[in-house]
């Protein structure tokens, strides 16, 4: 059914009709409304059966996920940018252990200093941890990978994240198309658990592991996840003949046959980007987007198919290393390290700050002439940054770094 709807209600809606048994999170922005609509369902019985479970921590709202996924619960939850670091114990856990479940993360950078708005500095964090991470770029597609989401984990026991951008997806409304019941409970079997905590036939859970056997256990990790990239086209291709329109899989892909230039990212940004290479692509640019909706496990055999034949990748992502540079750059460059292309790593919109389509066009103009720094910060004012340098060298206490760059900016945006 289409209807106008935020996207965090939208994501309340599809992970309630996966039928999940037992509900825990603690609310930090921009999740929070996804877990109060879910409360409310359950409150009214509009969920049922299914416990929402209110918890004094994000690292207590974890434990509650894997303590229900062990006793055999369809377990979710949901988090943001500290909130996940505070439960990070407990998600490497989730991911040892091998326990199927689903958790929403609403991208959100990562302080200090204090900042609410989007970025990817979140999922980047624990991209290591062993759990599978897709990217959603609409509230479509995040409707339609928590769907995806909970058949992936069970099916291959392994927690799976759900990355959305807060803000630009949580809080926008726009049109969804909800499923029906009947189509998610076609799509989506009971949960059968693999391992299960059960009194009757006692097992140990995450007892410890020596070094004979530990090798195995973290190489199992890696297999899995081996698996799960085998079986994610397989999964979107049935969720496709089910609800009748695409959604998941490895790769998205838009105006990529033969292009010369291709831009790669993840999540949102990928609407402005589609925007930007249509007016490029009148102009007679030859330019065309790979997206990544799976980031882990990485996709490292569809991104050679895809990048080989291109002369330039860009590669624009909103996170990065520091001291090194791009995430997502780093792995787009192993995936083509056979390849004689010329590569560029772009960082953007970290913070929250707006990705423009004017100044995409300008970087990828730049880019196709070959004008382009291997590692480039869009928008970045330099000024700003070069004068607290030159703060910190003239004085022992040049002070707070944040404040008096913020304090700058403001300054030079007044006397502009």
């Amino acid at each position: 059914m289409l209807e106008q709807i935020e996207g965090s209600r939208a994501v309340a809606k599809s992970v309630a009709l996966c039928r999940p048994e037992v509900i825990c999170a603690y609310p930090i922005s921009p999740q929070t409304h996804i877990v109060e609509a879910l409360g409310v369902m359950v409150k009214s019985g509009a969920l049922s059966p299914c416990e929402f479970i209110n918890v004094e921590s994000e690292f207590a709202a974890m434990s509650v996920a894997i303590g229900a996924s062990a006793t055999g619960g369809r377990a979710y939850t949901a988090t943001a940018s500290q909130g996940l670091l505070f439960m990070i114990e407990a998600v490497y856990n989730a991911a040892g252990l091998g326990l199927p479940m689903v958790m929403t993360l609403a991208n959100r950078a990562i302080g200090a200093p204090i900042n609410i708005w989007n970025d990817h500095s979140d999922a980047m964090a624990v991209r290591d941890s062993g759990w599978i991470q897709l990217f959603a770029e609409t509230n479509q597609d995040a409707v339609d990978l928590h769907i995806q989401a909970f058949r992936l984990a069970e099916e291959i026991s392994l927690p799976v994240m759900v990355c959305m951008d807060g803000f630009i997806l949580t809080h926008a409304v726009e049109e969804v198309d909800t499923p029906t019941q009947e189509q998610v409970d076609a799509f989506l079997p009971p949960f059968e658990p693999r391992q299960l905590l059960d009194i009757e036939e006692p097992v140990s859970i995450g007892a410890m592991v020596g070094p004979e056997a530990f090798g195995e256990v973290r190489y199992l990790a890696h297999a899995k996840q081996l698996q799960a990239k085998e079986r994610i086209p397989a999964i979107a291709q049935e969720f496709e003949s089910i609800f009748g329109h695409s959604a998941g899989g490895l790769t998205s892909e838009y105006h990529l046959d033969n292009a010369e230039t291709v831009v790669v990212a993840m999540g949102s940004v990928l609407g402005t980007l589609k925007d930007a290479i249509d007016e490029l692509s009148a102009q007679g640019m030859s330019i065309g987007v790979l997206g990544i909706t799976t980031f882990r496990p990485f996709p490292l055999e569809r991104v050679y198919e895809k990048l080989s034949g291109a002369k330039r990748v860009v590669t624009i992502e909103k996170a990065f290393a520091v001291g090194m540079g791009g995430i997502l750059a780093t792995d787009v460059a192993t995936a083509l390290n056979r390849v004689q292309n010329d590569q560029y790593s772009v960082i953007a919109g970290l913070g929250g700050r707006p990705i423009t389509k004017a100044s995409l066009t300008e970087l990828l103009k730049r880019a196709a002439a070959s004008n382009l720094e291997p590692l480039s910060f869009l928008d970045l004012d330099h000024d700003v940054v070069n004068r607290e340098i030159a703060r910190m060298r003239e004085s022992k206490r040049s002070g707070p770094a944040a404040e008096n760059m913020l304090k700058d900016v403001q300054l030079k945006t007044f006397a502009q």
